[in-house]
């Protein structure tokens, strides 16, 4: 709001320009918002648009044939008239007067003459000087030709002319119809123009009267607004939904550049800015519609998700056809000499290693979240403890060939049953107090993509996570360290090499497998664990089984106690 003269808005409209303080709503005053020394140059133009009330103009008959009718011999001791028009038409009243001027002629004439004198287009506190003038008329010819018993008082009487007070009533009309007449108070009803400051094709700056006030109107109807166009710019065309507007550096405010919204954000009208879309919305490619956001998962349907449920589905094949071997040839000694119920009990575990792989991949909920790490978590320690038992077995086994030797008394077939059920049981606590304490939920996803949602299976408790994993490493470790430990057994012991190789391959893959579930986006995180659990299940099927199958069924003439038991004579 400026309520200062039309020099002070000058200055503050030039100073602002300068500091590109732009696309402000002024309210102005009449001091500068009729002024027409306003332009579209010098920073003026940031005025524009600006809003005010304004004393009304009005027509004052006669006035501009009076003016234009003037002429200094009908004034000749006014020193106003010969002032102004020796500065008109550039001429001298004074004939005596040694100046380079020539003298005026005398038939010099204002008619055709514009100049702010003779400008009667924009009355506006003239104009009240008229009704003021008039008003006082009409006041002082009622009070004169006033009529005793038809007074303007309650008692009907006249006033003395010689003692007229200032709150007597005048009511009359002017000449265009404007009514004029005085409340109680003495004030007549207020009346204003609204003006908006526009700019023209000439590149002035003129306020148009777009509405008015009129208090002597009913309430309802006393602001009354004209029927006159939006000015639209001439320099940039309005911007269209999906784009905001950016302001030309040392253009005028309507000048401006038509900028697509950032992604994420759209304008769905004509604006000057973009509106973010909610957290689970996205901007469509017009940046005018939120639409909903893709949700993503590992799904059974795409490329990646039917690779893993095949890979899943061939590794329980794969077991179940060395279990038929190993169990059409349970009697020979390849088998029996490999403690056939821990290989039954491991081909089982590995079988649903196989399958729990499959619980990671489908929609993510409350059950499959909790299923899919409990899952996980206990049968990989059932398959670890079944090959450390064996491993075990192995250490023992060897050393009970030693005369006198009686191990194998420490560790028989109740106590490695009774070893595999301890530690099984242990992981099966830890998932418990995991599912109790704080276990894993959907999550829906909005940090990592900005476009798309992850579905996603949340830990919960970050400590359970690990705690599963860290005692799976923990026991597939002490298992590589047995099984390295009998390295050096005779080349025909040969079962603690294919577990150590079996445990370095599982090792590497779940050393691998942290940096690389710790940094994969998205899915893919879900991705990564499935295919080390699935990496890690062929490595021990393929390492512990695969050469006893090859024996089995294309080198039978090695499938005899001799050889086993490497004992050959001299």
């Amino acid at each position: 709001v400026a309520f200062v003269s039309h020099r002070e808005i000058v200055m503050l409209a030039e100073e602002l320009y300068r500091e590109q303080v732009t696309g402000l709503q002024w309210v102005g005053s009449d001091a500068w918002l009729t002024d027409h020394s306003l332009t579209d140059s010098y920073g003026h133009s940031i005025l524009e648009g600006s809003l005010g009330f304004v004393v009304p103009e009005g027509e004052i008959p006669g006035l501009d044939n009076h003016l234009r009718s003037l002429h200094p011999t009908h004034f000749p001791h006014s020193q106003f008239v010969r002032d102004f028009w020796e500065n008109v038409f550039n001429c001298s009243l004074n004939r005596t007067a040694n100046t380079e001027t020539k003298p005026c002629t005398g038939s010099e004439s204002l008619k055709h003459v514009n100049s702010q004198f003779t400008d009667v287009s924009e009355l506006r506190f003239t104009y009240n000087v008229y009704k003021s003038v008039y008003a006082v008329a009409h006041a002082l010819n009622n009070l004169i030709r006033c009529e005793k018993g038809g007074g303007a008082f309650t008692t009907a009487t006249c006033v003395d002319v010689k003692q007229i007070q200032p709150w007597q009533s005048v009511n009359f009309t002017t000449s265009r119809g404007e009514h004029v007449y005085f409340d109680t108070n003495g004030d007549p009803p207020p009346r204003y123009d609204l003006i908006n400051l526009q700019r023209t094709n000439k590149g002035t700056m003129v306020g148009v009267r777009v509405g008015m006030y009129d208090a002597s109107l009913p309430e309802t109807r006393q602001l009354i607004m004209n029927q006159v166009p939006v000015p639209v710019s001439v320099c940039s065309q309005s911007c269209v939904p999906g784009t905001r507007k950016v302001l030309q550096k040392g253009k005028p405010v309507c000048c401006y550049d038509c900028v697509l919204c950032p992604a994420g954000e759209i304008s769905n009208i004509t604006s000057l800015d973009c509106l973010k879309c909610p957290l689970e919305s996205w901007s469509n490619d017009r940046r005018d519609l939120c639409v909903p956001k893709t949700v993503e998962y590992l799904s059974y349907h795409e490329l990646l998700g039917a690779l893993l449920v095949l890979f899943s589905l061939l590794g329980v094949f794969l077991t179940m056809i060395v279990t038929l071997v190993f169990y059409c040839h349970k009697e020979t000694p390849l088998v029996r000499s490999n403690n056939s119920e821990l290989s039954f009990l491991l081909l089982f575990s590995l079988t649903l290693c196989f399958l729990c792989s499959l619980t990671f991949i489908g929609r993510p909920s409350h059950w499959s979240c909790m299923l899919r790490h409990t899952a996980f978590g206990i049968t990989f320690v059932l398959c670890i403890s079944c090959v450390l038992g064996k491993t075990i077995v192995v250490l023992m086994a060897f050393r009970a060939t030693f005369p006198g030797s009686n191990v194998m008394k420490w560790f028989g077939p109740t106590q490695q049953k009774l070893t595999v059920t301890a530690i099984t049981l242990t992981q099966v606590l830890i998932c418990i107090l995991w599912l109790t304490i704080k276990p894993p939920f959907p999550f829906r996803n909005t940090l990592v993509f900005k476009d798309r949602i992850i579905l996603q299976c949340a830990l919960g408790s970050a400590l359970g996570f690990w705690a599963v994993l860290g005692y799976i490493g923990l026991l597939a470790l002490l298992c590589f360290l047995l099984a390295f430990l009998g390295r050096k057994l005779p080349d025909n012991f040969n079962e603690a090499k294919l577990i150590t190789f079996s445990m370095l391959i599982f090792c590497a893959v779940w050393i691998t497998f942290i940096p690389a579930y710790l940094s994969s986006p998205g899915k893919f995180t879900v991705a990564v664990e499935t295919f080390a659990i699935l990496a890690s299940s062929y490595g021990l099927l393929f390492c512990i089984f695969l050469p006893k199958c090859f024996i089995i069924l294309f080198r039978p003439e090695q499938n005899t106690k001799k050889c086993i038991m490497g004992k050959t004579s001299n």
